[in-house]
């Protein structure tokens, strides 16, 4: 998912998905380190998706947090 379209989300959907993301790539590591993963590059695309995703959510909370001071 693209920057542009994770901005589109509210903040309880962006929590929602990092955790759920978090949980992927915790299976993806566990994979790549028993040498079951298929692609190892997917490990790479998720670790990078996750922190795009981060990003993202600590960009709302802080304009949120701008608007309310």
């Amino acid at each position: 998912m693209k920057a542009y379209e994770l901005k589109d989300l509210s903040v309880d959907e962006l929590q929602a998905r990092v955790a759920e993301e978090s949980e992927n790539l915790m299976t993806m590591r566990l994979q790549l380190k028993g040498r079951t993963l298929d692609n190892p590059l997917n490990y790479r695309k998720a670790r990078r998706e996750l922190a795009r995703m981060k990003t993202v959510l600590t960009e709302k909370i802080r304009a949120e947090a701008r608007e309310q001071a």
